[in-house]
């Protein structure tokens, strides 16, 4: 049994680097098997997770030397944080070393719906259609305001590159104390200005029972007609039933989901997201380009190499 497990599918050269150093074992699927996976875990002292591997109490009975999660990625809803800090286990998240990634999803996503149709008219040109007064009209981002609800360290760089555009930057952050040096970066401002006042709305906040819907109906009537909404943090904190009928209705002008509630979508999302207008859905991948699987793969061994120490 290795004293280094990786559970997912991790950036190959980083993941082989671990093997040579400290004979890990790496299964892109093990995460699918469940008792495979306890059994790997036996001897381990750390584990490499992204979003699928479930790090509850079975798999930390499994794993009585476990000292150290490090998850490739940010969010934390699939390991029970608390049972792991009662048994003395470190869980490191790769904070920020997808935030570019996930940057240049919401700005590029952002700019192709406020172009609008222009986007997604290829087989109609190139069929011959030239109604250019039809797909003509679209907006610009420069000098609209993004607002980033939930202003850590994705929703800071994104704040960046929104600015680097020429648009304004507000923020909301339920946890973030006022006097942190992060709102020199942006307008702090509270959930309903930021609703009410944002051009392009893009979510940044963990799923908890606090951020459940945080966008739903009540909220989407808050928005300019003309709001571009852009969600590549966590699913179920974007109501997608209102989502939809926004889109529908022409509350809003466009939404980018690249977190859903069910993942992969279940019947219930497939018929509430057919024929509506304005929309993208990616499966989870704002934060998965290569250069970012690369830098969180490299967080964690780092994580690894600090727990263990030199290899021998």
């Amino acid at each position: 049994m290795a004293e280094v497990v990786i559970s997912e599918f991790m950036h190959e050269p980083t993941a082989n680097k671990l093997i040579a150093e400290y004979g890990a074992f790496w299964d892109p699927k093990l995460w699918s098997k469940i008792d495979e996976l306890h059994k790997e875990v036996a001897e381990a002292k750390a584990i490499i997770v992204r979003n699928d591997t479930i790090v509850n109490t079975a798999l930390l009975d499994a794993a009585p030397n476990l000292k150290l999660v490090a998850r490739m990625g940010v969010g934390l809803d699939t390991i029970d944080v608390e049972a792991c800090k009662a048994r003395g286990i470190e869980v490191c998240p790769s904070i920020g070393a997808n935030a570019i990634s996930v940057a240049e999803y919401v700005i590029g996503s952002a700019m192709a719906l406020l172009r609008g149709r222009a986007y997604f008219v290829t087989d109609y040109v190139a069929g011959g259609g030239w109604d250019r007064a039809k797909f003509a009209g679209a907006r610009e981002i420069t000098g609209l305001t993004m607002g980033i609800i939930g202003f850590g360290s994705i929703g800071q760089v994104t704040g960046e590159k929104a600015r680097a555009m020429g648009m304004d930057v507000i923020a909301y952050d339920a946890v973030m104390p006022e006097d942190s040096p992060a709102w020199e970066k942006a307008r702090r401002v509270d959930l309903d200005t930021l609703i009410a006042e944002a051009d392009v709305i893009s979510l940044h906040c963990p799923k908890l029972p606090s951020t459940i819907d945080i966008i739903d109906a009540a909220a989407f009537e808050k928005m300019k007609d003309t709001a571009i909404l852009v969600n590549s943090a966590r699913g179920g904190i974007v109501n997608e039933a209102a989502c939809a009928e926004a889109l529908k209705s022409g509350k809003i002008a466009g939404a980018a989901l690249d977190s859903l509630d069910v993942e992969p979508i279940d019947e219930r999302a497939q018929e509430i997201f057919q024929g509506v207008p304005n929309l993208i859905l990616s499966p989870h991948v704002a934060g998965v380009t290569q250069d970012a699987n690369r830098r969180i793969a490299e967080v964690a061994a780092e994580n690894v190499r600090r727990l263990l120490g030199s290899p021998k």
